[in-house]
C-alpha cells in the first residue's frame, strides 16, 4: 500500500518533541533551509551541514556523493538529523518513460502508478528519497513548455492522475526505502499570460478552485507529503506569500500536515515581483505566508534568526515548520536508514522489467490522429521500399523529452534502429535526414525528394527537441521548428504516399499536414522505448489507443481553445445574440473557433461502435450517485481498447457552467466483433461548484449526459439532481 505522509502516530509526534526540546535556534532554522552544493561553494555547505544549518539538499547525484554530504549530517553534527536528499524525478530516473502529457494520453491511473513506483525505486537506490513531481498544473496553453510535464487540460483527468502518481512514487520500494512526493506547483503557474514561463497569473477564485486546485486536493489525499509553491503570482500575490492558498486553502480548509518548499529561489525573486524590499522582507513576508522551507534563496538562512529576536515572527510559528520537516525525515526512515547501498546502485536501474514498462507506456501514450485509406498499418509484403526522412528518425536525444534525469542517449532505441530490425527481409530502408530540427543548417531536400520518389512510402519523423518544451521553453509559433514545414511539403509534392510520425512535448499546430498528409502518428518525446513503440504501431503490432489530454488548435490566434468552455451569451454555433437583423455570436472572422484535434480524440486500426445509451437513475439525490450505461462494439477486424468517455453539462446554475465537464472514462479492451456494455457511477458530490459565496454546492435542477469516444462525439441524455 502507498504511504500516507499527511497522517501522524504517537510514537513519531514523540520523536518529534524529543528532537525539538533539543535544538537551538539555529539548528531549528537549520532544518528550514535547503542548498544546491557544487564544487563552487561545496566546502562551506559541508561545514554548514556540520553544524546543523541545513536540514536538505537538491540536485546532487551519485550515490556515494550522496552518502558522503549525508554522512556528515549523520555522524558529525551534533544531533545527527540526517538531510532530505531531493530532485526533479519527473517521468523516470534512469529508466526514462514518455513525458507526462504522453503518459496522461494512456488514460491509465493504474500505469501512471507504476511508472512513478519504477522511478521511485530507481531513484532511492541511488540515494534520493523526494522527487519533486508529479507536476499537476492543469494549463490550456500549448505554448507553455511545461505542459509536457502535466496532465493536460481537464482538472478530473488531471485529479485522477495526480493521485496515482502520488501513490506510486510513495509504494512500499522493494529496497526498503521510501520516498515522498512533492506536488506542483502551488498554484496557478499553468495558467501564465501568454503562455511565457514563470508569467503573471491572474484568474478568478472560482475557477482556481474548479479546474486549477483539483489535482493538488487529489494528491493531498493520496498522501503527498509535500508540495512546492509555484514561482508566478496570483492574482497580484506571489505564490510563496498567498496566504489564500498557503494558509487560508492548504492547511485551514483542506488540514494539510506536510512541508511546503519555496520553487528555486523564488523567495529572492520576491523582490524582483515587488513585493519584498530586500531579502530579510522577503524571508519575513514568505514564511508568515506559510512556506517552510526555502530553496537556494538562503533568506531563511540568513534573516529568521533576526526576524525572530525582534518579534516579527514567533518562534513558535518556526517550530510548527521545524515539526513537519522532522516528522516527514521520520517517516521516511530516514534515521534508521539514512544511506543507501552503493554496491546495489547500479542493478536497480534499467531492469529488464522496467524497460517492458517503457515499452508499454510509449505505445499506449501514443496517439493516432489521421489514417486517410487505411495508410496504416503499413504492409510490408505490400510495401517493398519505405524511405525514412527525417531530423528525429535516427534521434536518441531528442525522444527522451524535457526532464530526462540522469537518463543517457546510449539508452534509448531511435525510430529508424527499430524499423530496421522490426522489418522484414526483402524491404528496402532507405534513410534521409532531410534537415535539422531547428533550422541552423541547409536542408538536403534534393536527396529527400529523390528517396522519396524511389520508395512506395515515405515514413517522416518531424518535431521538436525536447529543449524546445520543458520549463523556460515557451513558444509563440508551434509549426514545426526550422525547415521542416518546408521539407514536407516538399517531400509531399514528390508523389509518394507520406506518414508522419511527430516527437513533441506539447500540441502543436499543424493545419497543413492535417489536411495533406494521409497518415499522422504522435509519437510525443516517448522515453527510451520510442523507437520500438512506433515501429510496433506503424506494422500493426499493435493497435494505437491513446486519446489526447490536451486540444491541439488551428491556429495559434485560438488559444486558449479547450472543451469545457463556457457558453457565452452568444455562442458560436448562432443561437442568441440576435441584433441588427442578424446574428452576432462569438467566433473568428478568419479561423474556425473549433480545435483541430479536441480533447479525448485519438484513432484506433479498428472501429468501435457506441449504442444503447441508459441512464440508470434519472433522478439523483446529492448524497447519491449517478449511473449511465452503455454498449461498446468492436465492429472492425483487429482487437483493440477504446476509452469511453463520460461527460455533463449543468443545465442551469447560479453561476454559469461549462459545456461539457469530464466526470468518468473507462479504458475496455474488445476482439472483433465482440460488444460489452460498460456502467459508469458518478457520484453526485462530484457535480458541483464553488457558487456565489464561492462554497462549494451541488445545485438541484437538469443536467445533460454523453457518453462517447471524444469531447466532440457521443450519444446524449438527460437526468435531474433532485433535493
Amino acid at each position: 500500500m502507498p504511504y500516507n505522509f499527511n497522517t501522524t502516530t504517537p510514537e513519531t509526534e514523540k520523536r518529534v518533541d524529543a528532537l525539538l526540546a533539543k535544538m537551538t535556534l539555529a539548528e531549528k532554522i537549520g532544518q528550514t533551509v535547503q542548498v544546491f552544493v557544487h564544487e563552487g561553494n561545496r566546502a562551506e555547505m559541508v561545514t554548514r551541514i556540520r553544524e546543523g544549518q541545513t536540514g536538505s539538499v537538491l540536485n546532487i547525484h551519485g550515490v556515494r556523493n550522496i552518502n558522503a554530504l549525508q554522512k556528515v549530517a549523520v555522524e558529525e553534527s551534533r544531533l545527527g538529523i540526517p538531510l532530505l536528499v531531493g530532485t526533479d524525478v519527473i517521468h523516470g530516473y534512469r529508466t526514462i518513460f514518455p513525458i507526462p502529457l504522453a503518459e496522461a494520453c494512456a488514460w491509465d491511473p493504474d500505469l501512471a502508478a507504476e511508472t512513478a513506483r519504477i522511478a521511485a525505486e530507481e531513484a532511492t537506490a541511488n540515494g534520493l528519497f523526494w522527487t519533486f513531481a508529479p507536476m499537476v498544473d492543469i494549463t490550456r496553453d500549448p505554448r507553455w513548455g511545461r505542459i509536457a510535464e502535466g496532465a493536460g487540460e481537464d482538472p478530473y483527468l488531471g485529479a485522477v492522475l495526480a493521485a496515482a502518481r502520488v501513490c506510486g512514487f510513495q509504494s512500499e520500494l522493494s529496497n526498503g526505502h521510501r520516498m515522498t512526493a512533492c506536488p506542483k506547483h502551488f498554484a496557478a503557474y499553468g495558467w501564465a499570460e501568454a503562455g511565457k514561463d514563470y508569467n503573471t497569473a491572474d484568474l478568478s477564485e472560482r475557477t482556481l478552485r474548479d479546474v486549477v486546485l483539483p489535482p493538488f486536493k487529489a494528491a493531498f489525499d493520496a498522501g503527498a507529503g509535500t508540495v512546492m509553491s509555484a514561482f508566478n503570482e496570483i492574482n497580484g500575490i506571489p505564490a510563496t506569500v498567498c496566504t489564500l492558498t498557503l494558509r487560508k486553502i492548504l492547511r485551514e480548509e483542506w488540514n494539510f500536515q506536510g512541508v511546503v518548499l519555496s520553487d528555486w529561489a523564488s523567495t529572492k525573486e520576491l523582490l524582483v515581483h515587488g513585493v519584498a524590499e530586500n531579502l530579510r522582507e522577503a524571508a519575513r513576508r514568505a514564511f508568515l505566508a506559510g512556506t517552510d522551507m526555502d530553496m537556494t534563496a538562503d533568506a531563511y538562512h540568513r534573516h529568521l534568526a533576526e526576524l525572530i529576536e525582534a518579534g516579527e515572527i514567533p518562534e513558535s510559528l518556526l517550530d510548527e515548520s521545524v515539526r513537519r520537516i522532522l516528522r516527514l525525515k521520520i517517516q521516511l526512515g530516514l534515521f534508521e536508514k539514512p544511506y543507501a547501498d552503493p554496491d546495489a546502485a547500479e542493478a536497480a536501474i534499467l531492469k529488464p522489467e522496467y524497460l517492458q514498462t517503457a515499452h508499454k507506456a510509449a505505445l499506449k501514450s501514443m496517439v493516432l490522429l489521421k489514417n486517410q485509406g487505411g495508410i496504416l498499418p503499413i504492409d510490408p509484403a505490400k510495401t517493398r521500399r519505405i524511405a525514412v526522412i527525417g531530423p528525429l528518425a535516427d534521434d536518441h536525444h531528442e525522444i527522451l523529452g524535457s526532464w530526462y534525469g540522469i537518463g543517457r542517449d546510449e539508452d534509448s532505441i531511435s525510430i529508424l534502429e527499430a524499423l530496421r530490425a522490426a522489418l522484414p527481409e526483402g524491404v528496402e530502408l532507405t534513410y534521409i535526414q532531410g534537415c535539422d530540427i531547428d533550422g541552423k543548417h541547409p536542408a538536403s531536400t534534393i536527396s529527400a525528394v529523390t528517396a522519396a520518389q524511389k520508395a512506395d512510402l515515405v515514413i517522416m519523423v518531424l518535431g521538436e527537441a525536447e529543449s524546445m518544451s520543458g520549463e523556460a521553453h515557451s513558444r509563440a509559433h508551434l509549426g514545426l521548428p526550422g525547415k521542416q514545414q518546408f521539407l514536407l511539403e516538399a517531400v509531399h509534392a514528390a508523389g509518394t504516399p507520406v506518414v508522419v510520425v511527430l516527437v513533441t512535448g506539447r500540441p502543436l499546430v499543424i493545419p497543413w499536414m492535417a489536411e495533406n498528409i494521409p497518415g499522422i502518428l504522435c509519437a510525443w518525446q516517448g522515453g527510451v522505448r520510442t523507437g520500438p513503440a512506433v515501429a510496433d504501431l506503424l506494422l500493426g503490432r499493435e493497435n494505437p489507443s491513446g486519446k489526447l489530454t490536451a486540444s491541439w488548435p488551428r491556429a495559434e490566434g485560438q488559444i486558449p481553445v479547450y472543451y469545457a468552455h463556457k457558453n457565452t451569451g452568444r455562442p458560436p454555433d448562432g443561437r442568441g445574440g440576435f441584433q441588427f437583423d442578424q446574428y452576432f455570436h462569438s467566433h473568428f472572422l478568419d479561423e474556425d473557433h473549433t480545435p483541430l484535434f479536441p480533447f479525448g480524440f485519438g484513432l484506433s486500426y479498428t472501429r468501435f461502435d457506441y449504442s444503447d445509451l441508459r441512464v440508470l437513475t434519472p433522478k439523483v439525490k446529492p448524497d447519491s450517485a449517478l449511473k449511465v450505461s452503455v454498449k461498446i462494439s468492436n465492429r472492425g477486424d483487429r482487437a483493440g481498447e477504446e476509452i469511453a468517455q463520460l461527460y455533463l453539462r449543468d443545465r442551469v446554475g447560479e453561476v454559469t457552467r461549462p459545456v461539457k465537464e469530464l466526470k468518468a472514462f473507462r479504458k475496455i479492451a474488445l476482439e472483433p466483433g465482440e460488444s460489452a456494455t460498460v456502467t459508469f457511477e458518478v457520484p453526485a458530490q462530484s457535480l458541483g461548484f464553488h457558487g456565489l459565496e464561492m462554497r462549494y454546492k451541488v445545485e438541484p435542477g437538469a443536467f445533460q449526459v454523453w457518453v462517447g469516444p471524444s469531447s466532440d462525439e457521443g450519444l446524449g441524455s438527460t437526468f435531474e439532481v433532485v433535493a
